[in-house]
């Protein structure tokens, strides 16, 4: 890692971040996407991810119009990672959100998007590019829990979804 980039994540540095208040990144967020919802292996959430994607696309994309947000990694189906954000910036992938009675998880936190569906099973590649990545992670920042979005937000989110086997994950929760 250097420069708080993931040396194996292809960078496609999108503009929707900004800076992050002063402290640590003490927090893992684990999502999920796919854009149309339930497709895989299309460029789709790199351009969301990127505001460069054409609305008339497809019909679900006009729901994203006025959406701007973005994740520091994408983990691809096959295992490839894409990183959006440098990691000590803040990302715009939480929402509202809380984690411990402390609000505004983006200002604490890096985000993990992960191509997929709540009720579809992740691949061993992704699973196996997430532990790899989180063992670097854990290297450079204080990182004391891995989450996932439905835990920050529960009224609001289901992500990573029933599909995600969180005893696939190598580091401690």
């Amino acid at each position: 890692m250097s420069d708080h980039l993931l040396n194996s994540a292809t960078l496609r540095l999108c503009e929707n971040y900004n800076q992050r208040p002063e402290g640590e990144i003490s927090l893992l967020v684990i999502h999920n996407i796919s854009l149309p919802p339930g497709e895989f292996d299309n460029n789709y959430i790199e351009q969301f991810f990127s505001n460069k994607l054409d609305f008339s696309a497809h019909p679900y994309f006009q729901n994203l119009r006025e959406i701007k947000v973005s994740t520091h990694l994408l983990i691809k189906r096959d295992g490839s990672i894409i990183q959006f954000v440098p990691f000590d910036k803040r990302a715009w992938h939480a929402g509202k959100s809380n984690f411990n009675g402390r609000e505004n998880c983006n200002d604490f936190s890096i985000g993990i998007e992960l191509e997929g569906t709540d009720d579809l099973a992740y691949t061993n590649s992704q699973y196996s590019s997430l532990n790899a990545t989180i063992k670097v992670l854990k290297l450079h920042y204080p990182i004391a829990n891995i989450v996932g979005h439905n835990e920050i937000s529960p009224k609001r989110k289901t992500d990573p979804g029933a599909a995600f086997d969180w005893s696939k994950i190598d580091e401690n929760r």
